[in-house]
C-alpha cells in the first residue's frame, strides 16, 4: 500500500521497537481505567492518564525510529505499532466521550473511518492482500490526534492553562480528524486500484 521498505526484515520477536510496542498495549487499559476511575467514585487521576499518554507517544517515535536505524523492522512491529495507534485513539475517544470533554459527533466521525477502514481490509483479504501500512499521512493524523487529545483532557478544569489547552486541543482534533479521513480515502482509492487490477488479471 505504500513505497517498498528497503530495509531487511526480521522475524525476530523480541526487539526493543517490538517491546515498545508491546508496552504501549499494555498502557491502554490502564489508560482508560484511570481516565475513568473518577466516573466511578475515585481520586482524579488525570495528571497519571497524561503521563500514561506522553508515553505512548514518546514510544511511538522510538520504535519507529529505532526500528529503521537497527534494522529491526519486523512483521510483529508492523502489526503492533498501527494496532496500538488505534487501541489509544479507541480508548481516549470512549473516555473522553465518557466524560463529556469530547462531543459525541466528534467521536462518531473518527469512529466512522476506522469502520471503513475494517471494510478495507476485508475486502483486501480476500483478494489475497496484506492490510494496508501506515503511510505518512496516516501517521501525521495520529501524531495530531495524540497531540489533541491530553489536551483536551487538560483542558477539563479551570484558569488560563486549562483555556489555553482547549484552544490548542481542538486545534490539533480538527487538523487530526482531517487528516484521518484524507489518510482513510487514499487508503479506499489504493484499494480500489488493486482490486481493479486483480479483476483485470483474471
Amino acid at each position: 500500500m505504500e513505497v517498498q521498505e528497503t530495509r531487511v526484515q526480521t522475524d525476530r520477536v523480541l526487539t526493543i521497537p517490538n517491546i515498545l510496542s508491546m508496552a504501549r498495549l499494555v498502557g491502554v487499559p490502564v489508560f482508560l481505567w484511570l481516565i475513568l476511575w473518577p466516573e466511578f467514585g475515585g481520586p482524579q487521576s488525570d495528571g497519571w492518564a497524561l503521563l500514561v499518554l506522553a508515553f505512548s507517544g514518546v514510544s511511538d517515535y522510538l520504535d519507529g525510529k529505532l526500528a529503521r536505524r537497527w534494522n529491526q523492522i519486523s512483521s510483529l512491529g508492523r502489526l503492533l505499532d498501527p494496532a496500538a495507534d488505534r487501541l489509544y485513539i479507541l480508548s481516549t475517544l470512549v473516555g473522553l466521550t465518557w466524560r463529556e470533554i469530547l462531543p459525541l459527533w466528534l467521536t462518531l466521525v473518527l469512529l466512522a473511518r476506522e469502520a471503513m477502514l475494517l471494510v478495507m481490509v476485508v475486502i483486501l483479504r480476500r483478494h489475497g492482500y496484506p492490510p494496508p501500512q501506515v503511510n505518512f499521512l496516516g501517521k501525521a493524523a495520529t501524531f495530531n490526534l495524540m497531540y489533541a487529545f491530553p489536551l483536551l483532557l487538560l483542558s477539563d478544569g479551570s484558569g488560563w492553562i486549562a483555556s489555553l489547552a482547549a484552544v490548542f486541543g481542538w486545534a490539533f482534533a480538527g487538523w487530526g480528524t482531517t487528516l484521518y479521513w484524507w489518510a482513510g480515502v487514499l487508503y479506499v482509492v489504493q484499494v480500489r486500484r488493486l482490486v481493479r487490477a486483480d479483476v483485470a488479471a483474471d
